[in-house]
């Protein structure tokens, strides 16, 4: 398996040209890939102070030694493995503080704090956040990998790669970090009560999460009735990190490319003696624009320009991995109708679709199809890239959320539904103010929302369960997957309409690759079953359902059959 094949061609190609000396290309890699970088140092670290000097140390010998990689499709696993090493040698170098409880909590936000705020966490999610405060040094460090590979960035691979040891080791080590994360989000939730005898315990505690403080408060919790009752049932962290996006780079993050403080005369002197030589001449031209939220500043100096609300500059393919498929379950389960209690999929009545021109086809409700059956053949229709008005990964929890996608090429529209924190009818995302084409060309994630979820309880789907209730469709609506893939050739709006049930969505921009990818990946690979392409390469491809060229005030009242 390719460690980087969600990255596709452009990526490998902006790899080759940045090691052939070209600016742009290095400027656009910098970019692309700093926010993963920053996501794990800044997790590992927990916000450290000494977060940003990693990452530009970590930056920095990924430009430096550029020219070293032979394999483009390894370069994720490669820079991440960069990134850890620079975090073991920060420990390393760290001088040790020997504990002082009457020294208070410091109050600036730590990465735990910014993970909440930037992408609006709430319930379990944030949760989750907060307990990677209360796992030690090394435990943190794992966690910040096994947060991205649950969220679909990383793989198993390149995990126990960037940590140095076998998948199998590293499964141990992942489990047993889990293990530690449940005992924190215990003491999270027991900190957010009110029993009196927590109160007195932690009196002359300062604030700061520690191990010291975690041992003594899980020791509590242990044996307090009040502390230890669980009311609402806790989801695995897993089930809660799937698709949540990267934190965004702070604006006006600065990162120093140097090199080394060699000069801009001997970088000229020396221009055709290798890769670095190559870098530095680039480094000493003057900045002439600013490109996909970054530029190269005369002096070396590398400035991230781009606020997380920005659409990039340059229109450029998305680095993230494929989605994490979901466990395939080993007990058949209903599936939520379009009534209040759980019956047959409302799949099961399809009509049958019309090959007609673009403009009045609109995707209606399908069948289920064979888990087993691989799907058709995915066309590859042209792609020069898609930017978004939320960045590379736009995350909308809240009723009015909305992100603007313009070019041409393809889109992931990843689903987060929630009925543990609230079930019912659910009002459907809208399409608005489309100009020109967008389809809906496959759907994936390794299952449908509606699939059984629970080897335990046969009632659990990705819609609900008899216990937490169910979400509910609208009559005739189309079953969603848990990944949705739109091709756009125009600019569209996509707003989340949430009302009665709890759901988010995720937007990336992605490639053709990563669809295939996805769709193919069936049973056998991890997966539930394999995914479906919709797109017949014609104009006849089904568009999304709750789609308008119009722009209403309310996107919510966009009629289902849309005329397009």
């Amino acid at each position: 398996m390719r460690t980087y094949a969600e990255a596709g061609r452009h990526w490998r190609a902006t790899i080759a040209d940045a090691q052939a000396g070209d600016r742009q290309a290095l400027d656009e890699l910098v970019a692309g890939w700093l926010p993963l970088v920053y996501n794990i140092v800044g997790r590992a670290l927990n916000g450290h102070a000494d977060v940003d000097d990693v990452v530009q140390e970590t930056m920095l010998r990924a430009v430096d030694n550029l020219g070293s990689l032979r394999d483009p499709d390894s370069f994720r696993s490669w820079l991440v493995a960069i990134a850890m090493r620079q975090i073991r040698d920060r420990a390393r170098r760290r001088t040790p503080q020997r504990l002082d409880e009457s020294v208070p909590a410091d109050e600036a936000a730590d990465f735990a704090e910014l993970t909440v705020l930037r992408l609006q966490l709430e319930g379990q999610r944030r949760e989750v956040a907060e307990a990677a405060r209360w796992l030690d040094d090394e435990d943190r460090q794992l966690l910040s990998l096994w947060w991205l590979e649950v969220a679909g960035e990383l793989t198993r691979r390149e995990l126990a790669a960037a940590v140095g040891i076998s998948r199998q080791h590293a499964a141990v080590r992942v489990q047993r970090v889990k293990e530690r994360l449940e005992v924190s989000r215990g003491i999270v939730r027991a900190l957010d009560g009110a029993c009196p005898d927590l109160r007195d315990l932690t009196a002359r505690w300062n604030g700061r999460p520690d191990s010291v403080w975690r041992k003594r408060l899980a020791r509590h919790i242990r044996g307090c009735g009040y502390c230890g009752d669980t009311r609402e049932s806790v989801v695995p962290a897993e089930r809660l990190l799937v698709g949540i996006a990267l934190v965004p780079v702070p604006a006006g993050f600065t990162i120093s490319l140097a090199l080394g403080g060699k000069t801009a005369a001997a970088a000229t002197g020396t221009a055709s003696v290798g890769w670095s030589a190559k870098v530095l001449t680039a480094l000493t031209k003057p900045a002439v624009a600013v490109t996909a939220g970054a530029t190269l500043a005369a002096g070396g100096a590398y400035v991230v320009v781009q606020t997380p609300d920005d659409p990039p500059a340059r229109a450029a393919v998305v680095p993230t991995a494929a989605s994490t498929p979901a466990t395939r379950p080993s007990a058949p389960g209903p599936a939520p109708s379009g009534s209040a209690s759980p019956s047959a999929s409302p799949s099961a009545s399809a009509s049958e679709r019309r090959t007609v021109r673009y403009g009045s086809v609109v995707d209606a409700v399908d069948s289920v199809p064979d888990p087993d059956t691989p799907p058709a053949a995915l066309p590859e229709r042209p792609a020069s890239g898609v930017t978004s008005s939320g960045g590379a990964h736009a995350t909308m929890n809240h009723r009015g959320d909305g992100v603007t996608l313009s070019g041409q090429g393809y889109v992931l529209v990843r689903w987060q539904i929630s009925p543990q924190y609230r079930s019912g009818a659910l009002v459907m995302p809208s399409w608005t103010g489309l100009k020109g084409k967008l389809f809906h060309v496959a759907s994936g994630g390794g299952r449908r929302m509606d699939d059984p979820v629970s080897a335990t309880d046969t009632t659990a789907t990705g819609m609900g369960s008899k216990a937490t209730g169910y979400v509910v469709l609208p009559s005739g609506t189309q079953q969603m997957w848990q990944n949705e893939y739109f091709y756009l050739a125009g600019s569209v709006t996509l707003t989340v309409n949430e009302r009665g049930a709890d759901y988010g969505l995720n937007v990336f921009p992605t490639t053709w690759d990563a669809v295939e990818k996805d769709v193919t990946s069936g049973p056998g690979q991890g997966a539930g079953r394999y995914g479906l392409v919709r797109d017949t390469g014609e104009d006849d491809t089904p568009v999304p359902q709750y789609v308008t060229r119009e722009t209403p005030a309310d996107p919510a009242t966009v009629a289902q059959a849309s005329r397009v």
